[in-house]
């Protein structure tokens, strides 16, 4: 009867590890976002589709460090160039406007 308990725990520890392999594989890949992953692998890896999902993100490369920050300095370069295009046009408009002769 030792022996069963034994095979059971063993059984027991290997459905456990295939279960959260996704994370396992995150970790070892030095995922920055492991825990994310991890949280979506046990609340959803029950279903097959979960669990596959969580082992292709797993698989994917490591997102951008500061991917929060380079989309903000992204919006900022964008709305700062759209700002200087729309002041030259209007400079080009006054300087237009004050080259024509009056009538």
């Amino acid at each position: 009867m030792g022996g069963n308990v034994a095979v059971q725990a063993i059984a027991a520890a290997f459905a456990l590890a295939l279960y959260f392999l996704p994370a396992i594989i995150a970790d070892r890949r030095k995922r920055r976002d492991v825990l994310t992953l991890a949280l979506f692998n046990a609340c959803l890896g029950w279903t097959v589709l979960g669990w596959v999902l969580a082992l292709y993100w797993a698989l994917q490369p490591n997102p951008a460090e500061s991917l929060a920050s380079d989309i903000v300095q992204t919006r900022k370069l964008s709305s700062m160039r759209a700002f200087s295009s729309a002041l030259m046009l209007r400079v080009r408009r006054r300087e237009a406007a004050r080259d024509r002769p009056e009538r």
